[in-house]
């Protein structure tokens, strides 16, 4: 697995977030009946939907983003998840955009296999040690 840290991204962007809190779903810090996750509010009156000031923020499209940096994680990569070795051979030509995530129901021989060859095809493993036991 030594070899497998030694992959770089191609290009490695400073991910800009136009919000980083999560949209609370209006009324949920009142009431424990109501969740905090969002729903749209669809009331005649209600002053979330109208968008009156000081009243909580809406989810909508221009919070989306950018493109490029979409589904990126933190070291520059995208996640593709792996159930076998075989599966690695996908991510051969694309080492330095996508990285592999050994599912979470993989049995530690399979992981061990998965990390080898990853290795080999100088593939990035985010949780290769997961599991594994000295």
């Amino acid at each position: 697995p030594s070899s497998s840290t030694m992959v770089n991204p191609v290009v490695k962007h400073k991910i800009v977030r136009k919000r980083t809190k999560k949209f609370i779903r209006h009324q949920s810090d009142r009431f424990d009946r109501v969740g905090p996750s969002w729903r749209k509010p669809k009331g005649i009156d209600s002053r979330v939907r109208r968008r009156f000031r000081s009243n909580v923020l809406m989810p909508n499209i221009g919070y989306g983003t950018n493109k490029k940096h979409r589904h990126i994680m933190p070291n520059g990569f995208k996640k593709f998840r792996v159930f076998n070795a075989r599966e690695l051979e996908v991510l051969l030509m694309h080492n330095r955009t996508y990285c592999a995530e050994i599912a979470h129901n993989v049995s530690v021989r399979k992981r061990k296999a998965i990390c080898e060859r990853a290795a080999q095809l100088n593939i990035k493993v985010t949780n290769a040690h997961a599991k594994v036991r000295t």
